[in-house]
């Protein structure tokens, strides 16, 4: 089971954009899901995060201005981010909870993390 993110890139400061992270493999089903992010020199901290049935949880700095959302069928994670800050830049991560069924039919769980995507905001 691997994730796939993508959507990063530059914006200016007021601007959106739409990050993507995808699950991908075969015998797994996918739990909660979320993003993080991480600037230079800072720790990576908590975005937002969503469970399987949809509620939705953000960190105090981005609510009402991003969102999560998922598709369950896709396996998919989407971060819609407006009114974007210099502030907001950082490599964004999405993180992923999956049971995965060996060869033996065993249950085994985790947590994958994408390859994470750059959000520059400029001012």
């Amino acid at each position: 089971v691997q994730l796939q993110a993508s959507g990063g890139g530059l914006v200016q400061a007021g601007g959106s954009l739409r990050l993507s992270c995808a699950a991908s493999g075969s015998r797994f089903s996918i739990n909660g899901m979320g993003w993080h992010r991480q600037a230079p020199g800072k720790q990576r901290e908590l975005v937002a995060t969503i469970s399987s049935a949809g509620v939705p949880n953000y960190a105090d700095s981005v609510k009402g201005r991003f969102t999560i959302s998922r598709d369950n069928a896709k396996n998919t994670v989407y971060l819609q981010m407006n009114s974007l800050k210099p502030e907001d830049t950082a490599v964004y991560y999405c993180e992923a909870d999956y049971i995965y069924y060996n060869s033996r039919d065993e249950p085994v769980v985790g947590r994958l993390w994408g390859q994470g995507t750059q959000v520059t905001v400029s001012s």
